[in-house]
C-alpha cells in the first residue's frame, strides 16, 4: 500500500478519503507485517481507489516485468 501511495504522491489521509475507509484502518493495514489483512469490502474499496487513480495491483504469480508482488502504473489509454 505504501508503494502505491508513493506512486500517486498521496498520504494515508488522502487514501482514506478516496477509498471511504477510516484513517485508522489505513494505518492498521499498512502496519501489518507481510500480507495486508482486512475485511473484504474494505480491501476492495482501497483497491478500487488505487485503480481509479491509475495504479495496477500485481498479484503474486501474475504477469509483470519483474517477479513477485508489487504495484505499477497502468498504461495510459
Amino acid at each position: 500500500m505504501r508503494a502505491a501511495r508513493a506512486l500517486l504522491g498521496i498520504d494515508q489521509k488522502t487514501l482514506a478519503e478516496r477509498s471511504g475507509v477510516s484513517l485508522a484502518t489505513i494505518q492498521r493495514m499498512e502496519a501489518a507485517d507481510g500480507t495486508v489483512r482486512g475485511q473484504i469490502d474494505t480491501l476492495v474499496k482501497v483497491i478500487e481507489a488505487f485503480e481509479a487513480a491509475g495504479v495496477e495491483i500485481i498479484a503474486e504469480h501474475a504477469p509483470s516485468q519483474g517477479r513477485g508482488r508489487g504495484v505499477r502504473l497502468k498504461a495510459a489509454q
